[in-house]
This record gives C-alpha cells, structure tokens and sequence, in this order.
C-alpha cells in the first residue's frame, strides 16, 4: 500500500518502559519478555503490511498515550464517580488506550471506541488476546467528517440536558445519537492529521456531543508550533497544519465561549530528533508534541 510516510519497519523502535510491560503482561498473558516481544512485533509487521502508519512503525499504539496526558487521573475519575460517564476513543487503532483507562477503572460498558475501519481494532483483539465476550467494548466504524456521522451541532448550555434516555453504545449507528451523552472523549494523535478547516469542523463536531455538566471533557496530545501554522518537514511534500497552545485555546472558547471551558495545553519535549525518527532525513525543525485538555465549567 502506498503511503507518503512510508519507511521500513525497525525493531529498535520497541522500547517499552516498565510500566508499558507491566500492562501488557496483565492484558496478555505473556510474562516473558523475549514472547511479550516477539508476540507484539507480530501483532506490527501484519497491521503494517495493511496500514503503513508511523504510529504502527514506532510502536505508538503500545506507549499508554491517553494514560500519560495530565488530564488522565481527572477523567478516570470522572469514569468512577459519574453515572453512565459515556468515553469515546477517536482513532482508536488497536484500542489501547481503552484498554488502559478500563484497567484503571473505567466502566469497560461505558466505553466506546471509533475508527475509519475496523481492522486494526479487530487486530487489537489478537494483540491483547481477547475476545469481544472477554472484553466487552463497543466499537464503532465511521468517518468523522461525515455530517450523517457527525453533525455540528451547538454545545448543549449549562444545566441543560437531551430530552430522551441515554442510548445504548451498542445499538448506535452513528455519533449523531450521542449529542449531549458524552462525558469524557480521547483524541490523541488525531487532530494534526487534518487540515485547519477540517479541524475546525471536528472540533464543533464532538463538542456538540459534550455533557454540559461540569467536569466534562475533551483531551488529546497531538502536533503543535509555538506560531500555528504549518510544519512541514524538510525533503518531503508534507504540509502539516498545527496549532499553537494560544490559538487552540482560541478555538475551544469560540465554540463553547469563554468562561464556560477551562482549556490547557502545553508542550512536550519534541520527541524522534530532527528526522522524526529517520522518516525525514532532510528536515530540521523537530515536531513538538502539545498535550491538552478542554474541560466544561
């Protein structure tokens, strides 16, 4: 399959720190590191013969992202304390983010997870050796940027509510059904893929999906830039919009209105060196990571 990312698969990129292993020693089964990697590389090289990504190639799919954000303890939290506190994976790939959040308390029945395709979730189930009776998730497939998907719709106000019951995750069709159900939804690495436009029409599109209650909240790491803008990296063809900490702020508090969403971002040590971790020989500006969180007041 062609791709504009493309580069070979490398095994120096599994990297698992302790508590990476840890989790996935517990969801597998496998306690042996030399399976434990073998097994996960396996899981890699048949998403990647499908998918080329560069978060299959570098192993992003098992580093904890959601789990490292430093809105994380708030939104497990929020999983524990708040009845049917809806969370919605977008992008979800293998699930692993899910499955770290589920780990650490998170109603599993209370979850539901998106993607374009169902492959690589499918694949999640081989990765984590299960079964969808063993780990009960909901799992949707659809385009987000489809308004029959998903429509923008204004963000409920304070104290209001949808008129009819909670839906159930498992006989929805589209995240049209869920507009003020929502509780907690994930995006990360999923923003810097689109364009500003694009972006702009997502965003609208999940906060009409956000509980006006307080504490709801939409959090997510994707690429950022001091000045928004584009990092485009030299040597290739790549024109990557990105916002900065400002500007996404911007973004947020014209969708909900300032004062009603407390919104953080903040930038992480740009990670893969100038090459992005050799993708890019050429280029010399590394892409910085921006963590963020916006939360309904």
């Amino acid at each position: 399959m062609a791709s504009p990312f493309y580069v070979p698969l490398d095994e120096k990129f599994y990297d698992l720190d302790e508590d990476e292993k840890t989790f996935f020693k517990k969801e597998t089964g496998i306690q042996d590191d030399a399976e434990l990697k073998k097994h996960i590389i396996g899981v890699q090289t048949k998403a990647f013969s499908i998918y080329p990504y560069p978060c299959i190639r570098l192993f992003d799919f098992a580093r904890l992202q959601l789990g490292q954000l430093p809105a994380y303890e708030q939104l497990i939290k929020l999983g524990k304390e708040r009845k049917n506190a809806i969370l919605i994976d977008v992008g979800c790939c293998f699930g692993s983010d899910i499955r770290k959040a589920v780990r650490d308390g998170y109603p599993v029945q209370n979850t539901l997870s998106l993607d374009l395709r169902k492959d690589l979730w499918d694949l999640g189930h081989e990765l984590f050796k299960s079964t969808p009776h063993s780990f009960p998730a909901s799992f949707m497939e659809g385009d987000i940027l489809s308004p029959g998907f998903l429509s923008a719709v204004p963000p409920f106000a304070k104290d209001s509510a949808p008129a009819t019951a909670v839906p159930s995750l498992e006989n929805i069709t589209s995240l049209n059904e869920l507009h003020g159900f929502v509780s907690a939804i994930s995006m990360n690495h999923f923003f810097h893929l689109f364009s500003e436009t694009q972006q702009e029409q997502i965003a609208y599109g999940v906060a009409g999906l956000l509980s006006s209650e307080p504490g709801s909240m939409i959090l997510g790491e994707h690429g950022g830039r001091s000045v928004k803008g584009f990092w485009a990296p030299g040597g290739s063809n790549l024109r990557m919009f990105c916002h900065s900490p400002e500007s996404w702020k911007e973004l947020w508090e014209g969708i909900f209105g300032v004062g009603c969403v407390e919104v953080k971002a903040e930038f992480r040590p740009a990670i893969g060196g100038e090459s992005h971790f050799g993708m890019y020989p050429e280029n010399k500006e590394p892409l910085p990571m921006m963590a963020w969180s916006v939360t309904r007041l």
